[in-house]
């Protein structure tokens, strides 16, 4: 909006600037040629006078001889052409010698309006970029009637160079105007702008799950501080309504614990009067285990997706080697290759029990559908300001479709129905990495599988929602999962 909105304002400014630059400049040129010609005409009709006097004398010789001496000193004195020429043309005085009329341009017209009894129009408008002449001409009256007409052709240089000097302080009053007003431009736009880049990354951090962002609605125009003001409301009510919402399936999977607790027990105790390998039986206690297991997730994202980090520089490479190792014998009993990469320490801010338990559950998903005899891979490695751990396994993958929805609360592949899990597994890993900064994003690993990333900030966020309260660290400790209760987090 701002490269939208600056250029737009300027051209604007900018055309207001030579709309008003413009007509000064043309006024300024017609007044410097306007009085060129004012001296031109005054100059003719001395000459005018002059040569009436020399053709009404009886001595008119000598006469004509002191005006021709006139019209010499006057143009080795101004440089200017003139000459007195009767209507048929010929020249009774001119300077310098050998002038003639014009037979086309300015010139002839002005002689033929002279001839007329008329002085002739003003010049067309001299600029300092076209080299051209002025013409002036002077009827000479006698007994009424035109006897002879007073012409003169001024070059125009001096006349231009007057004209740029004119020119030269408004081009710099428009350059300085101009520089102002773009300088206003960008001190509009971003006094415009700014309420709304504050908008928009505190509706990206909503987005991502800061849900206590607010925008300070101080600034910018009354409509931009009313539309803040309507988002901190919309905020505060999205944050009530999730509030009520977590709580709900936190007290609703609490609550349910206890009948669920006695309802299993009691399927237990009728188990030991049945026979041994009752499949109605088995199938039942499955469901009842089942049930119990998506209980235990919904109350474990419940609590992640509540709980503050506890962020500190942590080596996230010994976390992921950590992991590794408590993953081994599950990996061993399953078939499954573990391996790990990268270097031994790379330091980032996360919370390390939030980051362990993400690994457990990223990891534990990519042994349950890695198939025997196949590699898990677990690397660690530095991307600018970030840091990268990367799960890939050799599992089936998944397609292009089920890449936009894994991660997403209750979903599962179709093709993996048949693997125990409630689908909430990665949203609870989303949510823990969530609460310090860090991201969990999937890609294809080649040739085959699912690469899992966790990246972590290597500088600490500055984020509110990334916090450093303690309580909510030891909150989330019951949402470590170990190697041993491999229920499964899944996709």
């Amino acid at each position: 909006m701002h490269a939208r909105l600056l250029p737009l304002l300027i051209v604007l400014l900018t055309g207001v600037l030579l709309a008003l630059g413009f007509p000064l400049a043309m006024s300024q040129a017609a007044t410097e040629q306007q009085r060129v010609v004012v001296d031109r005409i005054d100059d003719t009709a001395r000459f005018a006078a002059l040569a009436q006097f020399v053709a009404s004398s009886p001595d008119e010789g000598e006469r004509r001889a002191i005006l021709q001496d006139e019209l010499d000193r006057y143009h080795s004195l101004y440089g200017i052409e003139v000459g007195v020429f009767l209507r048929d043309g010929r020249a009774l005085g001119v300077a310098p010698g050998g002038w003639e009329v014009p037979d086309s341009g300015q010139g002839a017209d002005a002689f033929a309006e002279a001839l007329a009894g008329r002085r002739s129009h003003d010049p067309e408008q001299v600029w300092p970029w076209k080299d051209n002449h002025i013409a002036v001409a002077s009827p000479v009256i006698r007994d009424g009637d035109v006897a002879a007409v007073v012409l003169t052709e001024s070059p125009t240089g001096h006349l231009r160079s007057r004209i740029l000097q004119g020119w030269l302080p408004i081009i710099a009053g428009e350059a300085t105007a101009m520089l102002l007003a773009v300088g206003l431009a960008l001190r509009l736009t971003g006094w415009v702008l700014r309420p709304v880049r504050t908008l928009d990354r505190a509706t990206h951090e909503i987005a991502v799950g800061q849900f206590k962002s607010r925008v300070a609605a101080s600034g910018g125009p009354p409509e931009l501080r009313r539309l803040a003001r309507s988002f901190n409301e919309m905020a505060d009510n999205v944050e009530g309504a999730l509030e009520q919402q977590r709580a709900f399936v936190a007290d609703a999977s609490h609550q349910l614990r206890n009948p669920l607790s006695a309802l299993l027990l009691r399927i237990e105790l009728l188990g030991l009067e049945m026979p041994e390998a009752d499949e109605e039986f088995k199938s039942v206690q499955a469901e009842g285990n089942r049930l119990a297991r998506v209980l235990d997730d919904l109350l474990d994202l419940a609590l992640a997706e509540h709980a503050s980090a506890d962020l500190r520089l942590t080596d996230v490479a010994e976390v992921a080697a950590e992991r590794v190792e408590a993953w081994l014998p599950v990996a061993e009993i399953k078939g499954v290759v573990m391996e790990s990469a990268g270097p031994q320490a790379v330091t980032g801010w996360a919370d390390p029990v939030a980051l362990s338990s993400a690994l457990d559950a990223v990891v534990d998903n990519a042994i349950k559908f890695t198939p025997e005899g196949e590699r898990v891979t677990v690397s660690v490695s530095r991307d600018g300001e970030s840091v990268v751990v990367e799960v890939a396994d050799h599992g089936p993958g998944l397609s292009e479709d089920e890449m936009e929805r894994i991660g997403d609360r209750f979903w599962r592949s179709s093709r993996h129905q048949n693997i125990s899990g409630s689908g909430l597994g990665l949203s609870i890993t989303r949510a823990l990495l969530a609460s310090g900064g860090a991201t969990l994003t999937y890609a294809h690993n080649e040739p085959k599988g699912l690469c899992v990333l966790i990246t972590v900030p290597r500088s600490r966020p500055t984020t509110d929602d990334a916090g450093s309260d303690v309580d909510a660290g030891r909150e989330v400790v019951s949402l470590t999962k170990r190697p041993q209760e491999s229920a499964g987090a899944d996709t």
